[in-house]
């Protein structure tokens, strides 16, 4: 566990003060405009929360999963799962969330659709607080969440907006306190069934807080939505706005070509709070820079952030321009984080090239102001670890017999959790998150927090690749979800930060859909009381790790020595029929590919294009692919026809090398030919051909 210097004796005192925290000054009572105030206030995430509350989410995870570890754990039905189904005159209403109070609803997710995937439905939500028999907020499940119903955007969104419809996700943040109850239910005729087998699928993720028993609150009711219509057209104005640090701030600014093993530094004295940090590099290979660079921070004389620059700032090893509250990545490559970070006598902050090539830094601009540091200031963190190459096995059913859970983070120690970027790279083309997020606040045996699937935890839907961007989730980049490569998915937290007096504990299913390799790399933020530690130290091996840029760079992929892949040839003419590039592991291909011929018919031809190391004659054997649906095909390689036909059938997959004898090959633009004349009498007559290589050896 990475440690502070700190004795055991004074983080104990500082959890028994929390215990008995008292209200922060001039908190009388948490109402819907104290919420709203609270949603854009950066600093209030640095102090310890007073009034106390804790954090939990009720969502429509399997109820399978009732132990860690045990039968049933990684169970993926996670729809139309309900905490009971209550009758009321005139209708059956599926209960999503019940809790008392004093509380507030602070994120609502959702998306769903109907029996068997068709039609669209939208059943009617109802909310009903203080154990009133009368919804205070009642209709189309849609228009509440992200149709505008209740507010607009940003706080009420679905995404992704280039995403069909039918596959967003649908986000509200607009905060519903209660006094003393709330039940939030959903009433469908399409619903027959838990777990959605048959009937309507709704899936659903509620965040609240609990305040300690004391803490006055003033229930929600529409009248709020009128009486507060300034302030809430104000905080939507500054959600949607490009993020900024406000006041009069000291800057300060350095630049530096950073030899590999340099650094750039700079120190700040307190009592003070570092409010925005603006960055640029660059260097010949930037995607590695991004990730082989580090920014380390000391607040006190205790290093609290390590974590590449890319990543601490959202953007994981490709820099991808969007926005939220907290970051911002512009199109010019400027890299920007708006998170407080409040010290009481100094700060020390690093930026250090662990790569080996030289790296610009540019620190464009650093700004910080005062702040009063008292016992319930927090230190700010964030972690990063990377999971590099890591294999996973297809998933053919729902049980999730091969997922895994990887963690995040463990914390020990008091504080919040406020977000977390996770930048992958996936070595198949095929989803890669379907597993569910799992949080254990203060030593729970059972997760508080428990989802849905990953994109539901970075608040999209569906496995969707587009692109999107919002005051508290984004994805920078989806192109790696459903084809294989580079995704980077955000979630920051305002009202929904996580409180823990004692330890967080954050781990993800890794639960992918093929049989592959992946890097997994999650980057870390909290607040915490000095004294903290947790168990994600630096990892410059891993940051100095060159990152992939193709699929077969993960998957440590490699071909055959000196083979001309078939899948790289140029297709010069083709008479009948389709060719694509297959990819298969399984098969043993060179490379896992193989240049693939379907739907062509007798007499068709297919001619490729390839090029010999020089001029001369060479023989020449094919790694060519035999299985039941394959035809036989005759070869010629610049008009000389090989001496026998080849018959691919074969009742398994299987890759032979076939000699095709001697031909005198010129140094560039052979053409090698192939002409389907038949099948086998055994074979399904769909007459395929696959070329896996081809290997030359001089004569």
């Amino acid at each position: 566990m990475q440690k502070s210097t700190c004795a055991a004796c004074l983080l104990i005192a500082v959890i028994a003060l929390l215990g008995a925290a008292a209200p922060a000054k001039g908190v009388e009572e948490v109402n819907f405009e104290s919420l709203l105030r609270e949603m854009v206030d950066r600093d209030s995430l640095a102090r310890f929360p007073a009034p106390y509350y804790t954090c939990r989410q009720f969502s429509s995870y399997d109820r399978d999963s009732k132990e860690p570890g045990g039968a049933g754990w990684f169970a993926n039905w996670d729809r139309s799962q309900f905490i009971r189904v209550d009758t009321k005159e005139g209708g059956t209403e599926h209960v999503l969330m019940d809790a008392d109070g004093p509380g507030a609803v602070v994120r609502f997710w959702g998306t769903w659709h109907g029996s068997k995937g068709e039609p669209f439905t939208n059943g009617t939500l109802r909310v009903y607080i203080d154990h009133g028999d009368t919804p205070v907020i009642e209709g189309p499940i849609v228009d509440a969440l992200s149709g505008g119903a209740l507010t607009g955007e940003p706080l009420s969104a679905s995404c992704s907006p280039l995403t069909d419809f039918k596959r967003r996700a649908h986000n509200l943040y607009l905060p519903i306190p209660y006094a003393e109850h709330c039940t939030i239910t959903y009433e469908s005729d399409a619903i027959t069934d838990a777990g959605a087998h048959e009937g309507e699928a709704l899936y659903y993720q509620i965040n609240t807080r609990t305040y300690d028993r004391n803490t006055a609150v003033r229930s929600f009711s529409l009248d709020d939505l009128k009486r507060a219509g300034e302030l809430l057209a104000r905080v939507q104005h500054d959600l949607a706005r490009s993020p900024t640090a406000g006041g009069d701030l000291e800057e300060k600014t350095a630049s530096a070509n950073l030899a590999p093993g340099g650094s750039l530094s700079f120190e700040l004295e307190g009592p003070a709070a570092i409010e925005e940090l603006v960055l640029k590099i660059d260097a010949a290979d930037r995607a590695q820079a991004l990730r082989s660079t580090v920014v380390e921070i000391e607040f006190d004389g205790v290093r609290t952030v390590w974590c590449p620059v890319g990543d601490f700032f959202g953007t994981g090893h490709q820099l991808s321009a969007y926005k939220t509250w907290y970051t911002e990545v512009g199109r010019d490559g400027t890299l920007a984080c708006y998170w407080v970070m409040p010290f009481a006598e100094s700060a020390r902050v690093v930026f250090r090239n662990l790569g080996d090539q030289a790296v610009d830094v540019d620190l464009g601009l650093v700004r910080s102001g005062p702040w009063t540091w008292d016992d319930r200031s927090l230190y700010f963190h964030a972690a990063w670890r990377q999971y590099a190459h890591r294999r996973t096995r297809a998933h053919m059913g729902m049980s999730g017999e091969h997922a895994e859970d990887l963690n995040y983070i463990e914390i020990r120690g008091a504080g919040r959790y406020v977000g977390d970027a996770l930048a992958v790279f996936n070595g198949a083309k095929a989803w890669w998150g379907e597993g569910d997020e799992k949080i254990y606040v203060d030593g729970e045996a059972f997760p508080s927090h428990i989802g849905t699937g990953t994109e539901d935890y970075y608040s999209y839907a569906w496995c969707r690749p587009e692109f999107f961007e919002t005051p508290f989730h984004a994805q920078p980049e989806g192109g790696g979800n459903l084809t294989g490569g580079f995704s980077v998915n955000c979630r920051f937290r305002a009202l929904d930060a996580i409180p823990f007096k004692r330890s967080l504990r954050f781990d993800m299913e890794l639960w992918h859909w093929a049989a592959t390799r992946i890097n997994f790399a999650p980057a870390t933020m909290w607040y915490a009381m000095r004294g903290a530690a947790w168990n994600a130290p630096p990892a410059p091996d891993e940051a100095r790790r060159a990152v992939p840029r193709t699929r077969d760079d993960v998957n440590l992929v490699t071909g055959v020595e000196d083979a001309l892949e078939g899948e790289a040839m140029k297709i010069a003419e083709i008479s009948g029929g389709t060719t694509e590039i297959q990819e298969e592991e399984k098969y043993g291909w060179s490379r896992n590919r193989q240049l693939w011929w379907v739907d062509g018919a007798p007499e068709d031809t297919l001619t490729l294009e390839f090029d010999a190391p020089r001029k001369g004659d060479y023989r020449v054997a094919a790694a060519l692919t035999h299985a039941v649906d394959y035809g036989i095909v005759n070869i010629s390689i610049n008009g000389q026809n090989i001496k026998n036909v080849v018959d691919l059938f074969n009742h398994e997959v299987e890759t032979r090398d076939v000699d095709l004898g001697v031909f005198t090959l010129k140094k560039s633009r052979n053409r090698l030919k192939v002409t389907i004349s038949g099948a086998n009498e055994a074979a399904r007559k769909r007459h395929m051909f696959g070329l896996d290589y081809l290997l030359l050896k001089k004569e």
